[in-house]
């Protein structure tokens, strides 16, 4: 299990508020923090040039600022840059850089930042994504997807998560993150705490500050989670539900845990959250060649997404070495889609983004592993 570090990126105004007091530091000096944290992304106390030098010390001392190593960065042909980031068992002495000399897939996750196409007047793309992971590894072993292959490592804390986002936002012209998903590696529901906690942080106006309606919180589909979220998150984030097949026998095939709940106990949890939240559910389908693309599929898939307010997200499948599965041509994701559209679903087509860095939906997973076992 991974260290549960004293991280600053699970700090808020009234724990530092709190902190500095007990120090006999003025009341303003938390706020300073925060703002070289977030507002100057300052990867260290002694960037901290207005506070005194004593206490930038004993800021290092008592907090861990990067508690990741970046052990590979990689860049696409459409400009999507993705992270390889190993996990400190311990947090480093007075935050200095360890030196990876043996990378431990155990400790492993990778975020990817995603620019979108459209730019703004500045030239920076109009939107920024960051795809976030919430555990090292996953648990629910999708038969298609690279993140389960080696199971689950553990859990990511409070911090962790955020600083995916800090580290993104400090890539170059990135300027900063506008959206967030929790679409990498992990199911975000099955660490819950730490995942509510996360969401509130980067919301908050003091931290990175993006819109609850720019944060996406994606689940395989754990009914009483579902229920939890929309009782404990006060925000209006959107629900993205991996559903990937549109009957249960199917989706067992596909999905290892969704013989823990149906698809009609998924929905019913989603038809709640709506009640709740007013936030319609985001439907994930991945195609996969000849398997659940057919016209039958996307027939019955129309009835699922007609029972909830919902929009469906059409994303051709990802190829993962060495898993058996293809990519679906695009003749029949057009088909699929028109089918769905026909029957008055509001579905989309997604692009996918990095797939020649492995960086694309279902692609991510302890890198160097792979690599060894290649």
């Amino acid at each position: 299990m991974i260290h549960p570090e004293r991280h600053i990126f699970e700090q808020t105004p009234d724990s530092l508020a709190e902190y500095c007091a007990e120090r006999g530091w003025p009341a303003f000096r938390a706020k300073q923090i925060l703002e070289w944290v977030y507002a100057k992304r300052a990867a260290s106390p002694s960037e901290m040039t207005n506070l005194p030098k004593l206490a930038r010390e004993q800021l290092a001392k008592d907090f861990t600022f990067s508690s990741a190593d970046i052990i590979q960065h990689q860049l696409a042909t459409d400009a999507t840059q993705k992270l390889l980031m190993q996990w400190r068992d311990q947090p480093a002495p007075n935050n200095a850089s360890i030196n990876v000399i043996n990378p431990d897939p155990s400790r492993q996750t990778e975020c990817v930042m995603i620019p979108s196409r459209d730019t703004r007047a500045d030239g920076l793309p109009a939107r920024r994504t960051a795809c976030i992971s919430s555990q090292v590894g996953c648990p629910v072993g999708c038969t298609f997807c690279a993140s389960g292959l080696g199971g689950l490592d553990a859990n990511l804390t409070a911090g962790r998560i955020v600083e995916q986002v800090w580290q993104l936002s400090r890539l170059p012209d990135i300027d900063r993150i506008t959206n967030v998903v929790f679409m990498g590696m992990g199911e975000p529901l099955a660490n819950l705490k730490p995942v509510i906690r996360a969401v509130e942080i980067i919301n908050a106006p003091w931290g990175p500050a993006i819109g609850a309606r720019q944060i996406t919180i994606s689940t395989v589909g754990l009914p009483k989670a579902i229920d939890t979220l929309a009782d404990e998150l006060d925000l209006p984030v959107t629900l993205a539900l991996s559903l990937h097949a549109p009957n249960d026998e199917l989706r067992r095939q596909l999905i290892p845990w969704a013989e823990h709940a149906t698809i009609e106990q998924i929905l019913d949890a989603c038809r709640r959250w709506f009640e709740k939240t007013k936030r319609e559910i985001t439907l994930e389908y991945i195609l996969l060649s000849r398997i659940n693309d057919r016209p039958e599929h996307a027939r019955q898939l129309a009835d699922v997404a007609k029972t909830l307010r919902a929009n469906v997200n059409l994303i051709r499948y990802n190829e993962v070495d060495p898993l058996p599965f293809n990519r679906p041509i695009n003749a029949d994701v057009i088909k699929f889609q028109s089918i769905l559209k026909d029957r008055g679903v509001n579905a989309h087509i997604r692009a996918s983004r990095g797939r020649d860095i492995a960086a694309a939906c279902g692609q991510l997973r302890h890198e160097s592993a792979s690599r060894k076992e290649a």
